[in-house]
Formats: structure tokens, C-alpha cells, sequence
């Protein structure tokens, strides 16, 4: 059996929403990314065996296969062929998983794993809420009420729940949230982001391109303060969370290319690391994030490492409380984790940023001379994706 590599690994600058990728059709976002990726890893086009696209809202612009559409924008031939996967907010990093097992059974050699969500265009919940309006269903069964009777799924109480949980104070999350525009910021300024960030050009509303181009990420404040976010009201009466303690809504592509020996010699490169460990969980849909800490801790004893041995961690800031319960769980060191801010200054364009945070492990392990890293998130329904990989 073979190993799995990453040979390349890119991502677009995250857009606010209405912002400067939302001009941006999100097929043709993904395909300016997929040529990205091609120019990175001087692939042949057609070596490529399969193209594997992380995105949540499937419906609008990213409906009838998302990754099939994104080939087809883009300049692979179309004997690639593309499917898209949702498994909420960590469906790219399991695009990564899917292509990763691919190229390690032999099956496939290149194999492309990428992400993207235009929440401009195609608003978050737009595929549960739109056939609900239209009489066409909601996609709680009746069988999942009786199982969980008197629930309703939100993301939004979880993240309460983890605050109280883990007995959280407003003033965690605030500090929490000030510290990750304060790194992105430090980052975005000493260029941190340059070697990973695709230059789009921004596009007006119709689509038309302009003479500007979109190179550094929109989210991030870098004249936050501590009084500024204290100063948000909470989304919920009696909660702890607000707008400033949660990830932005956001437009982002991103991507990796993924080998197997084989495929290190058709392409002629050197791996960027190595897939070390791969995990996904099932957990409490209720509570629905708090999946991230008991796979982490699955994940580091079946590739048998300790919290000590990883240089990095990449843990999604869906909301403040989970990286922060995520620490107190894992007794992770703080300064490692989310070393160059996370999705509360960064953005977090759901479908796109699980290889958006893969790409953002890799080059920041590159820097800094790190060997193992780790990327895990939390994801609606009540799961959670774990990667850890080896920088080469």
C-alpha cells in the first residue's frame, strides 16, 4: 500500500459577503482555482483521474454536481470527471479524505480535492429553507423527531451549549475572538498568506471583469479591540455569542492535489507532506460541534502520537467556544493552534474550508520548520473530520 501526498495546495482570499468575489459565478470561482492547482503541480490535465468538490448549499449556482460544472469551466479535458460532497462544513476536507483513499488503494494516482461556497449568491440554509417555503419538505424526518422529540437542530444553540459546557464567559469568547484578528492580521502583513493565496480578479455584478484584483482576505480587523467586540450585542438573550465570536459568512475556493508514489513520478514533483492519519466521527446531534474533541483524541491514538507531537493545529472557529473547549479537552498548547487566525477574522466559506484550512496547515508548517500537523472541524449533524499530516 502506498502513501498519499500533497503536491499542491492553494486558495483563494476569503470575500465578504457582497464583497469582492461575489461577482464571481462559484463554478467558475472553483475552476479558476482547479487551473491554479494544474499551474502548481505542472500536471498534464489529463492525468488528472478525478476532481472530488466540497460544497454545502448544492442548490442554485452550485446545484447538478458543483465539481463536474467547475471542470468543465476550467481547462481540464472533459474526460476528468468531478463529483461534489457535503458533509457540511468539513466537506472539502473530506473531498481530501476521499481522494487521499483513493490514490492509497491504487485505484487513482492524481486526484484533485477542492472546495467552494459563494454565500453571497447562494445563501447559507437557501437548500433547506427555499423547499420548505415551496411545500417541498423539510429534512427532518418524522422518524428523527421521534428519535429526537421536541429538538431543533441548531448550530447556533451548540455552540451555547459548548459555552456552558465548558463553562465559558462571554469575556473567553471575546478575548478568543480578538486574538484570532490579531494573528491574521500579524500574518496578512508579514506575507504570511502570499505563497498560499490564488489572485483573482474581482468581477462586477454581471460577471464582467475589472483591473482589480482580490489578493488578501476581507474578514480580518486589523484595528480590532477588545472594547469594539465587548461592544456586539448577543445573537440570543441570556447567550455569550455574538456576530464577533463567530465565523464570517464568506465566498472562498480552495484546493489541494493529492498523489500517490506513482503519481509523484508522472508529475516529476516533490510533496509538499504527507498524509499521516485520517479520522472521521459520529457524535451528539444536539450539541452537534463538540464532535472535534473526541476525534482528535481517536485520531492521535490510532496514529499513535501524542497532543506534544503535533507542531500546528488547525481547528475551525465555526464559534469561539469550540476551538476553546477543543484546547481544554486536548490540553493542546494555545500557541500552536490557529497560529495565523482562523474563520472568525478569516471567513468561513463552508464547503471550501476544510482545504482551506489544509492549505493554510501545510504552508504554515513549511515556515516554521514544523513536522506533524493536524486539521479538524466541527460540522452540522454532529460530526467531525480529523487529517493529520507530515511535512516532506
Amino acid at each position: 500500500m502506498t502513501d498519499a501526498y500533497i503536491v499542491a495546495a492553494a486558495r483563494t482570499a476569503g470575500g465578504r459577503k457582497g464583497g469582492r468575489l461575489s461577482g464571481w459565478h462559484p463554478a467558475d470561482l472553483a475552476a479558476r482555482l482547479l487551473n491554479e492547482l494544474l499551474d502548481r503541480s505542472k500536471a498534464d490535465p489529463a492525468a488528472v483521474d478525478d476532481v472530488i468538490v466540497g460544497c454545502v448549499t448544492q442548490i442554485g449556482e452550485q446545484a447538478f454536481n458543483v465539481a463536474r460544472n467547475a471542470v468543465l469551466a476550467s481547462r481540464l479535458p472533459e474526460s476528468v470527471p468531478g463529483t461534489s460532497v457535503d458533509r457540511q462544513c468539513g466537506s472539502s476536507q473530506q473531498a481530501l479524505h476521499f481522494a487521499a483513499q483513493a490514490v492509497i488503494s491504487g485505484s487513482m494516482d492524481v486526484v484533485i480535492a477542492a472546495g467552494v461556497e459563494s454565500m453571497s449568491r447562494v445563501p447559507m440554509g437557501l437548500s433547506a429553507t427555499l423547499p420548505r417555503a415551496n411545500d417541498f419538505g423539510f429534512y427532518v424526518s418524522p422518524q428523527m423527531q421521534a428519535r429526537y422529540p421536541n429538538v431543533e437542530f441548531s448550530q447556533f444553540a451548540g455552540a451555547e451549549q459548548i459555552a456552558s459546557k465548558y463553562e465559558l464567559s462571554r469575556d473567553d469568547l471575546d478575548e478568543y475572538s480578538l486574538r484570532s484578528h490579531q494573528r491574521a492580521a500579524v500574518a496578512a502583513r508579514c506575507g504570511c498568506f502570499a505563497e498560499e493565496i490564488v489572485p483573482v480578479a474581482v468581477r462586477l455584478p454581471n460577471g464582467e471583469p475589472t483591473n482589480s484584483m482580490h489578493e488578501l482576505d476581507e474578514g480580518i480587523r486589523y484595528d480590532a479591540t477588545l472594547e469594539g467586540i465587548r461592544s456586539v450585542k448577543l445573537i440570543a438573550p441570556g447567550g455569550r455569542l455574538t456576530a464577533a465570536s463567530s465565523s464570517q459568512v464568506c465566498d472562498g475556493a480552495s484546493g489541494v492535489v493529492v498523489v500517490n508514489d506513482s503519481g509523484l513520478k508522472r508529475l516529476g514533483m516533490e510533496p509538499l507532506a504527507r498524509i499521516h492519519h485520517m479520522a472521521v466521527i459520529g457524535h451528539d446531534p444536539v450539541i452537534m460541534l463538540e464532535a472535534p474533541l473526541p476525534a482528535t483524541k481517536q485520531a492521535l491514538r490510532k496514529a499513535g502520537l501524542t497532543i506534544d507531537q503535533i507542531d500546528l493545529f488547525e481547528v475551525n472557529e465555526a464559534f469561539a467556544p469550540i476551538p476553546l473547549a477543543w484546547l481544554q479537552a486536548t490540553d493542546a498548547d494555545p500557541e500552536r493552534l490557529n497560529v495565523h487566525g482562523g474563520a472568525i477574522a478569516l471567513g468561513h466559506p463552508l464547503g471550501a474550508s476544510g482545504t482551506k484550512l489544509m492549505t493554510t496547515l501545510v504552508h504554515a508548517l513549511r515556515r516554521r520548520r514544523g513536522r506533524y500537523g493536524l486539521q479538524t472541524m466541527c460540522e452540522g449533524g454532529g460530526m467531525a473530520n480529523v487529517t493529520i499530516i507530515e511535512r516532506l
